[in-house]
């Protein structure tokens, strides 16, 4: 039966994984951009971001080359106050760079991944 009330897509993104050397260090890092703690251990956690998506760490001994893109980018409100509000916190986020969609900028995290900041694309549809 099709839900004619609620007007959000009916399939949304579960989990994201990130392999990363230090569980620990880079589910900190995350947790100050405002992803929220579900479950954490020192091989393995579980972060959720806005609409239930979870990004899984899994410890890895593979190296991230430095500035390497994270194969995830985080999408925010207002990506002017998100830069303010990062620089202020010490993370040394990059200019914001206008695009065709969207206007985004870098965060270099733990383990070589560079996370990219976007702004929001919901063009007002409930998400």
């Amino acid at each position: 039966m099709v839900n004619t009330i609620d007007k959000r897509p009916p399939v949304a993104v579960g989990h994201v994984c990130l392999p990363v050397k230090n569980v620990l260090t880079t589910s900190a890092f995350l947790q100050e951009l405002g992803l929220r703690k579900i479950f954490e251990k020192d091989t393995f956690a579980v972060l959720e971001l806005r609409g239930g998506t979870h990004l899984i760490l899994e410890k890895s001994r593979n190296r991230t080359k430095p500035s390497t893109q994270a194969p995830v980018d985080f999408m925010v409100d207002d990506v002017k106050k998100a830069r303010s509000k990062y620089a202020k916190m010490g993370m040394k986020p990059t200019r914001i760079k206008s695009g065709t969609i969207h206007s985004s900028f870098f965060i270099p995290g733990p383990d070589g991944w560079s996370f990219k900041i976007k702004s929001s694309h919901t063009g007002g549809s409930p998400v």
